[in-house]
């Protein structure tokens, strides 16, 4: 004989139901179905053993965070070890649950047979709509301020937790410099060809965008620049030739006549693109503080922005760190973000195993034997790097494992120069 009892979590306490005849049910599934919306008819199939309030509102919240993160809680212990008779050799009894989780634990915990799907999950659909009839003393109004009330805390817990989490910060900064970058490209591109019709000779002088709107803002009408311009030119060119190029130029240039009113239309649009520009410097000292702070392992391997596109894909520290290598490989080769690992893993390999070095090949550097066979580096090398570093950061704490500091790659590439000098004579380089 299989005796079932169904277990059922409420906002208001957790609940055991015995389930009548649970065999002939089993076998009567679609009648099941058909019950559960009659609180007559349902009140056949399942009868209420006992039944646990929370004492508290802090009481019900740690009960739901156990129950999400399919934690066995000490109250739940109580009520099933008072409540559920044990199993016989005439009579077998078996927990129904929800979550599996839920009933691992609760085997583990107590030994109990537990059982989901098929006809549980309609019984826990009847219970839930018809739990505050079944329940005396429970009343729908108050059942649903319960479950309000703790859907409210359990909102809040997270939400706060969410907020003090600093990777939050790497990913939204990360975001919006990729942001700033097409929006200040495309800007200083409108900037050029609206500038360009007066002064057309500047847009080869002055090739880099920033450069170019400090100019087009500094100049203003061509005609009136003389050389007592030279000194403003030179100090946003760095360069006395090139500003002595853009004033002669300016002399013979085939550019059209502009009005005043285009002048000043330009100077403030390009006002505009140089304060994003400068903000645009300003993010990214930004994420780079935040990226020692809170990954210094990884913004000392791969670097701060390509540590935070990391991050970001990944969708927090923590994912990162539970990836593995090659994972965190894919993430990277979606928009060729391992460009530049792929050239710097055999500096990474070269730093812990340096014994042997071999080709340099392709433009790389070189390539350790134990790479493999084939000519081509292997980003596998960097990206395991990276996830052994993360993993040891998030789970040992930052301040314990930080390589930040003196090694950077700088010092890395340093070092692997170095190693190619040492074993220049016996390693063959071509």
């Amino acid at each position: 004989m299989v005796l079932l009892h169904v277990l059922f979590e409420h906002a208001a306490g957790y609940a055991l139901f015995v389930v009548k005849e649970a065999e002939e049910i089993g076998m009567l599934l679609p009648q099941v179905e058909e019950s559960v919306l009659n609180v007559g008819k349902f009140n056949n199939i399942v009868q209420l053993v006992a039944f646990s309030p929370f004492k508290s509102a802090q009481a019900a919240l740690d009960n739901i965070n156990a129950i999400s993160e399919g934690v066995f809680h000490a109250d739940l212990k109580l009520l099933l070890e008072t409540s559920l008779p044990p199993s016989g050799k005439k009579r077998k009894v078996v927990l129904g649950v929800a979550d599996s989780r839920i009933g691992a634990a609760a085997q583990e915990e107590l030994g109990v047979t537990c059982q989901t799907g098929g006809v549980v999950a309609e019984i826990l659909r009847g219970i839930r709509l018809h739990f505050h009839a079944l329940v005396k003393g429970l009343t729908a109004q108050s059942a649903s301020k319960a479950q309000l009330g703790l859907g409210h805390s359990y909102s809040r817990a997270k939400v706060k937790f969410n907020v003090n989490r600093n990777d939050n910060m790497i990913i939204q900064s990360i975001a919006l410099l990729d942001q700033l970058d097409k929006d200040i490209n495309t800007f200083a591109m409108r900037v050029r060809e609206w500038y360009g019709y007066h002064f057309p000779e500047l847009i080869k002088i002055a090739s880099e965008n920033y450069t170019y709107c400090r100019l087009a803002k500094l100049i203003g009408n061509r005609k009136e620049l003389s050389e007592e311009s030279l000194e403003g030119l030179e100090e946003v060119v760095m360069d006395s030739a090139k500003a002595q190029s853009i004033l002669e130029a300016s002399r013979s240039s085939m550019g059209m006549d502009i009005s005043p009113i285009d002048l000043i239309n330009i100077e403030s649009f390009s006002t505009r693109v140089i304060s994003l520009a400068e903000y645009r410097k300003e993010l990214q000292e930004y994420l780079r503080s935040k990226m020692s702070q809170v990954a210094p392992n990884l913004a000392a391997l791969i670097g701060e922005v390509v540590g935070a596109r990391l991050i970001s894909h990944a969708g927090s520290l923590t994912n990162l760190a539970k990836y593995p290598a090659s994972t965190v490989q894919i993430l990277g080769a979606e928009k060729a973000l391992f460009r530049y690992c792929c050239r710097v893993a055999v500096v990474m390999a070269a730093c812990w195993v340096p014994q042997e070095v071999t080709r340099c090949c392709r433009g790389y550097l070189c390539v350790p034997r134990w790479c493999g066979s084939d000519l081509s580096p292997r980003p596998q090398i960097l990206s395991s790097r990276c996830q052994h570093r993360v993993t040891q950061g998030v789970c040992e704490g930052q301040d314990h494992c930080r390589v930040g500091g003196q090694l950077n790659r700088t010092s890395l590439q340093l070092r692997i120069w170095l190693t190619l000098f040492l074993h220049k004579g016996s390693s063959g380089l071509v």
